[in-house]
C-alpha cells in the first residue's frame, strides 16, 4: 500500500509541481543517488551547478527507499545521474515512472562494456554493480557526466571539460598511489574478507581474493552455516584481519571474530572500509579519492 501511495504521488507531482523548492538562479538542478556519484558530479559540475545527493555518508544504497521529499528533488531536477545496474534496488520504480513522463534519469552504469563486468545471480542485470572500485570505470562515469551536464548547459561547457581533466588527473594519481602500496603487501597475504562482496572489482585488479559474508547485496542476511563456512576458510588461509564495513551493521563480522577465535585462531578487525558510501562530508573518506586510498592503506596495513 505504502508502495503505492508514493508511485501515486510521483505521478501527480510529474503533472503538477509548481516547482516551490527548486533553485532559479540560473545554475543546472542536479540529483545523484550514492555519495561516490555525488563526489563525482561535484568535481565536474563545480559552480555551475546545484546539486543534491540523496544519499549521504554511511547509507545502504541495496536497501535505501526514496520518500516524498527525494521525489521533489528529483522532479525538480533538470538532470539526474545514478549508478543503476540495480545498486539503488527501491529507487528502479521511481526512476522507471520519471523516465516514462517528462524526464529519462541517467544511469551511468549504462555506459560500460558489460563483457567487462563481473556477473552476479544476486541482481536482475546480472552484473556486479559494486563499478567505482574500478578507476577505469569511474573515468568512463566521468565521460557521460561531462557530456550530459555539456549538452543540458552548453554555455559552461568549456568549464565542465576542463574540470573533467583535472579530475582525471586525480584519478590518474589515486592509480599510480594505488599500485605503489598495494605492491608493498605480498600476494599471498591479499585475501579480503568483509562484511559483504562489494569489492570484487577491486580484487580483479590488484589480485585480491575477496570473500563477502553476506554476498553482494545486504538486502539478505548472513546465516550460521555462512559464518561457519567463512570461519573455516579464514583459519585455513591464515589470514591475519577481517573488516567491517561503513553502510553495513557490524555485528556480522563481530559474529565471524567470535566463530574463528572460538577455534583458537586469532583474527582481528583491521578496520573499517568504506564500501557502498563514503565517509562524513569535510572529511578525507568524504572524497571518492580519498576515500579509496583510505580503504588500501587500511587494507594493506592490516593484513602485513
Amino acid at each position: 500500500m505504502k508502495k503505492n501511495i508514493l508511485i501515486i504521488a510521483i505521478t501527480v507531482l510529474l503533472f503538477n509541481c509548481k516547482n516551490d523548492t527548486k533553485q532559479n538562479n540560473g545554475k543546472l538542478n542536479v540529483v545523484t543517488t550514492t555519495s561516490m556519484i555525488t563526489d563525482l558530479v561535484k568535481n565536474i559540475g563545480g559552480d555551475h551547478i546545484n546539486i543534491q545527493g540523496l544519499m549521504g555518508s554511511g547509507v545502504d544504497p541495496h536497501l535505501y527507499k526514496a520518500s516524498e521529499g527525494d521525489v521533489t528533488k528529483l522532479v525538480n531536477a533538470d538532470v539526474i545521474f545514478y549508478n543503476g545496474l540495480h545498486l539503488e534496488g527501491k529507487l528502479v520504480e521511481v526512476f522507471e515512472k520519471m523516465g516514462s513522463n517528462t524526464k529519462t534519469p541517467i544511469e551511468l552504469g549504462a555506459v560500460l562494456d558489460k563483457s567487462q563486468l563481473i556477473g552476479s545471480d544476486y541482481f536482475a542485470s546480472n552484473y556486479d554493480p559494486h563499478v567505482w572500485f574500478n578507476i577505469a570505470f569511474f573515468k568512463q562515469f566521468s565521460n557521460k557526466v561531462t557530456v550530459i551536464l555539456s549538452e543540458k548547459n552548453p554555455e559552461n561547457a568549456n568549464s565542465f571539460v576542463k574540470n573533467e581533466k583535472l579530475f582525471l588527473q586525480k584519478l590518474e594519481a589515486l592509480e599510480q598511489n594505488v599500485l605503489a602500496t598495494i605492491e608493498t603487501l605480498p600476494k599471498e597475504k591479499r585475501i579480503l574478507v568483509t562484511a559483504h562482496d562489494a569489492f570484487n572489482y577491486f580484487g580483479k585488479n590488484y589480485g585480491f581474493n575477496v570473500v563477502g559474508l553476506q554476498g553482494l547485496s545486504t538486502a539478505t542476511e548472513a546465516g550460521v552455516q555462512d559464518v561457519q563456512k567463512l570461519a573455516a576458510f579464514i583459519i585455513e588461509n591464515k589470514v591475519k584481519a577481517i573488516f567491517v564495513e561503513s553502510s553495513v551493521p557490524k555485528r556480522t563480522i563481530e559474529a565471524l571474530q567470535a566463530a574463528v577465535n572460538s577455534k583458537g585462531h586469532d583474527v582481528v578487525i583491521g578496520g573499517t572500509l568504506f564500501s557502498d558510501a563514503l565517509g562524513n562530508a569535510g572529511t578525507v573518506e568524504g572524497t571518492y579519492v580519498g576515500m579509496f586510498e583510505y580503504n588500501v592503506n587500511t587494507i594493506v596495513n592490516a593484513l602485513k
